[in-house]
């Protein structure tokens, strides 16, 4: 059976983090904290469950991850974040690829709660995360929003685990309002710097079309209240991206 380092890069989770290493107990052979100076009892709740944490300067997300991988003892990694948990599905996945890894790469669909509500339309899910993976086959690369793991070969499959990933997203509309104004200032400047501009009737129709996608076609109505302010914020983030 294959080793399994854990390995989660953090800043002041205190709220977030004793569920998260909660969840992995039964697969992690080794828990890995990589943090930013968290200012809150972070590390110390790490230390309670015996990880090791190491201090680093926040470098990008994809550096970071990176940095905190380096760290692991062993190639078979599980990255998460700390706001994230494993349910008892993805658990057993995780332990038949413990048993016998097809593929050096796995994804796994997460599962999004919004304001105490699990959200299962919008677009929101099942968003698919590259998160169990051997650390010699390839990296995390860096986006100015979103970073991602790039396998070195192409041409390697990726398997798919059973289970939710689960993702304790927003506690309130005022925190996603905040993340939104982060991310679409970086994702602006990204366009800028790749020399996209957006026209005038891009500008005009693309926030109502992504209302509509979503809200309709991805049944976004289906979330309730939640699912509409989802699809109306998703909508906002739009036209701020590319105006």
């Amino acid at each position: 059976m294959i080793k399994l380092s854990i390995v989660i890069i953090t800043w002041n989770e205190e709220k977030n983090l004793a569920r998260c290493l909660d969840s992995v107990k039964e697969v992690a052979d080794e828990i890995i904290i990589v943090d930013s100076q968290s200012t809150d009892n972070t590390t110390s709740i790490a230390q309670n469950y015996n990880a090791k944490v190491f201090q680093h300067v926040f470098s990008g997300y994809a550096d970071q991850k990176n940095f905190a991988t380096g760290q692991a003892t062993n190639d078979w990694v599980l990255s998460l974040d700390a706001d994230e948990a494993l349910t008892p599905r993805l658990i057993e996945s995780i332990l038949e690829v413990k048993k016998n890894p097809k593929h050096p790469v796995f994804q796994m669909p997460r599962l999004t709660n919004y304001c105490g509500k699990w959200i299962k339309h919008c677009g929101w899910y099942p968003d698919k995360q590259t998160r169990l993976y051997n650390r010699t086959k390839g990296k995390w690369e860096d986006r100015k929003v979103h970073e991602f793991w790039q396998l070195t070969n192409a041409n390697e499959t990726k398997g798919t685990l059973k289970g939710d990933l689960q993702h304790y997203s927003f506690a309130s509309i005022s925190e996603h309002l905040k993340k939104i104004e982060k991310y679409t200032e970086l994702a602006a400047r990204e366009a800028v710097a790749n020399g996209k501009k957006a026209g005038f009737i891009k500008i005009r129709i693309s926030p109502r079309w992504h209302f509509i996608t979503e809200y309709f076609f991805k049944l976004g109505f289906l979330d309730g209240f939640y699912g509409y302010i989802i699809c109306r914020l998703s909508s906002y983030s739009t036209f701020y991206k590319i105006h």
